[in-house]
């Protein structure tokens, strides 16, 4: 599945769709680019509006910047790993395997881009900075979302567990960036021997006497 942003229509002239083509043009240039190679006079080239359109939807590009993180948001985190990890699994484990499983269609593509989050919180190295702290709020959604399978999976400890995944998801995705385009793979056994840890744990005394 490729993971990109919608596209908006090129015949449409109303404020709206301008300001949804900013929204598209920015969306491609900076999951692709990241946002420091990427300034205003781009997106603006790539969207087809004028400068003053722009500053009239966006008063910065730090405004735009969070613009294009909460769409990654809800583009990458809810509309794929989500909603793609219920598609192929309903158990708490396998859906959280089944993360890597997308993750390693996702490394075998071409235009493979990174994560977005990621990549902002190395270009913005201020922690104080707002899309820093957003590009980090962004990343704990997703943690949140992997606590909850783990919750639900019976994990002893939720927290220290989705942390444990989270390095693996965020250590995978590198990896590809490096050129390891089977990194998910190797996440996934290092994530199906965390959760025979956690099986194991469960087991009658009986069976773990065995």
């Amino acid at each position: 599945m490729t993971v990109s942003e919608p596209r908006a229509s090129r015949g449409e002239t109303s404020p709206v769709s301008a300001r949804q083509r900013i929204l598209d043009s920015s969306y491609h240039l900076f999951s692709r680019h990241g946002i420091r190679a990427v300034g205003v006079d781009k997106v603006i080239a790539n969207s087809g509006v004028a400068k003053m359109t722009l500053y009239r939807h966006f008063a910065s590009k730090d405004e735009l910047v969070l613009e294009f993180l909460r769409r990654r948001e809800e583009l990458w985190t809810r509309g794929w790993v989500e909603e793609e990890t219920g598609r192929r699994a309903t158990a708490p484990d396998e859906r959280l395997l089944a993360i890597f499983d997308i993750f390693d269609e996702w490394f075998h593509q071409d235009d493979f881009e990174g994560c977005s989050f990621i990549n902002v919180l190395l270009e913005i190295a201020d922690r104080t900075h707002a899309i820093h702290v957003a590009a980090a709020e962004h990343l704990t959604t997703i943690r949140e979302f992997v606590r909850g399978l783990a919750a639900a999976a019976g994990v002893a400890d939720p927290d220290n567990f989705s942390r444990q995944w989270h390095v693996l998801m965020k250590g995978s995705i590198v990896a590809a960036g490096e050129g390891d385009v089977d990194a998910a793979r190797r996440a996934r056994q290092i994530g199906e021997l965390l959760l025979a840890h956690e099986r194991q744990r469960l087991a009658p005394p009986s069976r773990q006497r065995k």
